[in-house]
């Protein structure tokens, strides 16, 4: 096993807290959290740890996330979800290319502005006839081609009609499968070779345990937040994602 060139307990005392801040947040809105922890991640660790450990707080986070308010979900864009990350799973395995990282940027950060110029009766809604299976498509291969998907799965909850608690409950189950399949297609299809570095269980374990707290804890933001108030945020914090990925994409490009 190779070494990850940073010390056990520094490495905990540096996830512990990142995961508890970002869960949280995630538990409020559903989304950036998991945006913001990859960043971190991928100062602390090389790549492809950041990948592995990334997918399974995302996972643990977002499936209690979906369990703690699993009355709300929307099941109705399951099965279209499915089908569409399935389609993008079997094409990512199949073709493997990976695409200029200024690139993937850029088109992420103009996604959540073309959406919100959209007019009203061609909005990216969630619920929209295809929409679900678009979606999963779209999160499966981003997750894989930029390591982060939230982007792209926020824009069709940002205009919709639902209540707070049913959207991030949907995007939690939503975000649990995504998670899941990432993970899968690093360690089964891509895979870690004899010299690559190896985290110690000790790291996902805490990882884990403090994804579940931080998004138990956030429960009662949520519950206290009005369906406008909600909305109004995420459109905030979508649009601010997506200047960042903006400017991040052009300083890829041009510098």
């Amino acid at each position: 096993m190779a070494s990850i060139g940073v010390s056990l307990g520094l490495l905990l005392g540096a996830v512990f807290p990142s995961v508890l801040a970002t869960s949280f947040l995630s538990g409020i809105f559903g989304m950036v959290g998991g945006l913001i922890l990859m960043g971190i991640l991928l100062v602390l660790l090389p790549v492809p740890l950041p990948m592995s450990l990334h997918a399974v707080t995302q996972m643990a986070s977002n499936g209690w996330r979906a369990f703690l308010w699993r009355q709300h979900i929307h099941w109705r864009v399951l099965p279209g979800y499915l089908a569409g990350s399935g389609a993008a799973f079997a094409l990512v395995a199949a073709i493997a290319i990976t695409p200029p990282t200024a690139a993937v940027y850029l088109a992420l950060g103009t996604l959540p502005f073309a959406a919100a110029a959209l007019p009203k009766r061609w909005a990216l809604d969630i619920e929209r006839r295809g929409a679900s299976t678009l979606v999963g498509f779209l999160v499966m291969g981003l997750s894989v081609f930029a390591c982060v998907s939230g982007p792209a799965l926020d824009i069709f909850f940002v205009r919709t009609q639902l209540d707070r608690r049913t959207i991030v409950a949907t995007k939690a189950l939503t975000q649990t499968i995504g998670h899941f399949l990432k993970f899968a297609y690093f360690t089964l299809v891509i895979g870690a070779g004899p010299d690559d570095p190896v985290l110690p269980l000790a790291v996902y374990a805490a990882a884990v345990a403090t994804a579940l707290l931080g998004t138990s804890s956030a429960r009662v933001v949520l519950e206290r937040l009005s369906n406008q108030s909600f909305l109004r945020w995420s459109q905030r914090l979508v649009l601010g994602v997506g200047a960042a990925y903006l400017g991040r994409g052009l300083w890829l490009a041009f510098a």
